[in-house]
C-alpha cells in the first residue's frame, strides 16, 4: 500500500468515526431549546407559603404645621442585608409622606436616583431636581426637609454617621439660601418632638 492510498484510508477511517460520534451522540440530547413560557410556569415563587417575608421597623421624621419641630412615624420595610438598600427604602418611605397626617418634609414630585453608602459612614442621597425647584422657600422648611432626611437615616442605621444631599447627580450649595449642602451632615436629634 503505497503513501497516498494509506492517507484515503486513514481520512475514511476519520469521517467514519465522525459519523458515528454524530449518530450515538447527537441523536440523544434529551434538552429542550428555553421558551419564556415554560421559564415563567417552571419557576419558584420567591417565598414559600410558610416563609414569611422578614420586615424591619424604622423611624421617619415628618413635620408639623404647629410647630418646627420633627415627628416620629413607624414605617415597616422590607429588610435587606445590604444597608444601601434599606437606606433607599427609608427615603423612598420618607418621600411618599406620612401615613399619620403630619406634613411630608419632600416635595411629592421629588424622586430618589441613588444612595450610595462608604465605609466610613457617609451616605450620599441623590434627589431629582424637584427637591430644589418645588420646595418652599424659608430657612425653617430648609432645616427641616434637610434634617428629616438625614435625622431618619442616621437615627435607624447606626453605621451611618453624616449624610451629604446631592441634586441631580451634583452638589448644590443650598435648597434655597439657608444650609450649607456642600459637606455631609450630622444629624440634629434636638429637631425631634419628645
Amino acid at each position: 500500500m503505497d503513501t497516498k492510498q494509506l492517507m484515503v484510508l486513514i481520512a475514511l477511517v476519520g469521517l467514519l468515526i465522525i459519523l458515528l460520534m454524530v449518530f450515538f451522540w447527537g441523536g440523544r440530547d434529551d434538552r429542550r431549546p428555553y421558551t419564556p413560557t415554560e421559564a415563567a410556569s417552571d419557576s419558584q415563587p420567591l417565598l414559600s407559603e410558610n416563609e414569611k417575608l422578614e420586615i424591619k421597623k424604622v423611624v421617619l421624621f415628618f413635620l408639623s404645621e404647629q410647630d418646627d419641630l420633627l415627628y416620629r412615624e413607624e414605617r415597616e420595610i422590607a429588610f435587606d442585608s445590604l444597608l444601601v438598600h434599606q437606606a433607599k427604602l427609608v427615603i423612598e418611605e420618607l418621600i411618599k409622606g406620612s401615613q399619620k397626617g403630619w406634613v411630608s418634609p419632600i416635595p411629592a414630585e421629588t424622586k430618589l436616583r441613588e444612595v450610595f453608602i462608604t465605609t466610613q459612614g457617609v451616605a450620599y442621597v441623590d434627589f431629582s431636581k424637584e427637591l430644589h425647584e418645588n420646595h418652599p422657600s424659608g430657612s425653617t422648611a430648609e432645616i427641616c426637609t434637610i434634617f428629616a432626611i438625614v435625622n431618619s437615616l442616621t437615627y435607624n442605621f447606626k453605621s451611618i454617621k453624616r449624610v451629604y444631599i446631592l441634586i441631580d447627580g451634583g452638589e448644590q450649595e443650598t435648597l434655597h439660601g439657608h444650609i450649607d449642602l456642600k459637606q455631609p451632615l450630622v444629624p440634629r436629634y434636638d429637631l425631634i418632638a419628645n
